[in-house]
C-alpha cells in the first residue's frame, strides 16, 4: 500500500483545501493511506469523525508546530522552521514511513528542503521540475519548469534520463520518447548547449526522436520535452496565460447579446467538454525529479479538485519504483562511460 504524507498547512488555501482533497482521494483510491501533517488542533476537527480516520483505517495525523509562510525566505524556512509541516512531511518520506510527500506550499522553500533532507540521487547534480501537460493525442511531460535557470548539455541529458524513467514508471512505456527543445528541428539549429545536449541524448540510449519546437508540446509528437528552467516556465506561463485568453474570449462571445446567449445554450455540451479537456487542474502536481525521494509540488491556488490530482501524481511515482528506474539508468550511462575511458 502506497501512503502519501501531505502538508496540510502549505498553499493559499491552507487545510480547508487539503483535508477535503485527501478525503476524496482516499475514497476513490482504497490501495492508498495518507498522512496529514501539520497542527493536529486544526486538522482534527477538519476530518472530524470520517471513517477513514478510525484506529487502524488508511488516514493518521501528525502534528507539525510550523508553518512556512508562501512569502518565505527559503533560507530562512530551511534554517528557522525544523518543525515546519512541510519539512516534516519530507522527513516521513526519508524516514521510510511514507513512500511520497506533497505541498502546496512556498516552492522556493520545498526544493531548498527537499534537497537538503533528501539529498540528490548518484550521478543528478540538479533536481528538475517535471509536470504534466495536455495534448491533442494525449499528454506529455516537461522538464524542467523552473528550478535551473542555467543549465549544462549534461544537465539537460540528466533532466531526459529523469523525465524517461517518469513516463515509464506512471504509464509503463518502457521506451517514452524524449525531445529536446529548440528553435528549430534542424540539428544545426540552436546555442551550444542544446546543442552538446542533442549529441549527448543521441548516445545515451534513449528513444531520442531529436529536436522539437513549441508548437511540438501540445501536438503530443513526444512524451517527454526537455528544456533548462528558464525556457520551460516562459512557456509554461505563457500557455497558461493563452488559456485564460481564450476561455475569456469564449465568455465575452457568448454573452455579447440575445442571439450570442441562445447559441451558449445549444452549445453548452460542446463547451462543457472543451473546458474539461482544457481544465488546468486535471494536470496539477509537479514531481521535483533528482532526490532520494518522491516531493509533488502542487499549485499554491490549488483547489480541491486540482489538489487531488496532485495526490494522483504522488501515489503514481510513489507507487511505480521511479527512484530505483532512475537510479539503475543513471547507473548504467556512468558504467558506459566508464568503459569508454
Amino acid at each position: 500500500m502506497v501512503t502519501v504524507a501531505v502538508d496540510c498547512m502549505g498553499g493559499d488555501h491552507g487545510p480547508t483545501v487539503t483535508v477535503p482533497a485527501v478525503l476524496s482521494f482516499l475514497r476513490k483510491h482504497p490501495d492508498i493511506q495518507a498522512i496529514l501533517v501539520g497542527r493536529e488542533e486544526v486538522l482534527k476537527p477538519l476530518v472530524g469523525d470520517d471513517a477513514l480516520a478510525a484506529p487502524g483505517a488508511r488516514l493518521s495525523v501528525h502534528h507539525a508546530t510550523e508553518v512556512v509562510g508562501m512569502d518565505e525566505p527559503p533560507a530562512s524556512a530551511l534554517r528557522n522552521k525544523k518543525d515546519s509541516s512541510q519539512r516534516v512531511a519530507i522527513n516521513l518520506v526519508k524516514e521510510g514511513k511514507a513512500d511520497a510527500a506533497v505541498s502546496a506550499g512556498n516552492t522556493g522553500a520545498l526544493m531548498a528542503t527537499a534537497r537538503f533532507v533528501l539529498k540528490m540521487l548518484p550521478g543528478i547534480d540538479r533536481p528538475a521540475i517535471c509536470s504534466v501537460l495536455p495534448t491533442v493525442s494525449g499528454q506529455c511531460h516537461m522538464l524542467d519548469l523552473g528550478a535551473n535557470v542555467d543549465c549544462t548539455a549534461e544537465h539537460l541529458l540528466q533532466f531526459g534520463i529523469m523525465g524517461a524513467m517518469l513516463v515509464a514508471a506512471v504509464t509503463h512505456r518502457e521506451q517514452p520518447s524524449v525531445g529536446l527543445l529548440n528553435i528549430g528541428e534542424e540539428e544545426i539549429k540552436g546555442n551550444e548547449v542544446v546543442k552538446g545536449a542533442a549529441e549527448l541524448l543521441r548516445e545515451s540510449g534513449l528513444n531520442f526522436y531529436g529536436n522539437v519546437e513549441g508548437d511540438d508540446i501540445f501536438k503530443g509528437t513526444t512524451d517527454v520535452v526537455v528544456c533548462d528552467g528558464f525556457v520551460g516556465n516562459v512557456a509554461l506561463k505563457t500557455t497558461e496565460g493563452l488559456a485564460q485568453m481564450l476561455a475569456t474570449f469564449l465568455r465575452e462571445e457568448f454573452t455579447r447579446g440575445i442571439f450570442a446567449r441562445l447559441t451558449a445554450l445549444v452549445a453548452l455540451p460542446v463547451l462543457k467538454r472543451f473546458k474539461l479537456r482544457t481544465d488546468h487542474r486535471r494536470y496539477n502536481g509537479a514531481v521535483l525529479l533528482g532526490l532520494r525521494g518522491i516531493v509533488v509540488k502542487s499549485h499554491g491556488s490549488a483547489d480541491a479538485c486540482a489538489f487531488e490530482q496532485a495526490l494522483v501524481r504522488a501515489a503514481e511515482a510513489g507507487g511505480n519504483q521511479l527512484i530505483e528506474r532512475i537510479s539503475s539508468q543513471i547507473a548504467k550511462r556512468a558504467q558506459a562511460i566508464e568503459d569508454g575511458a
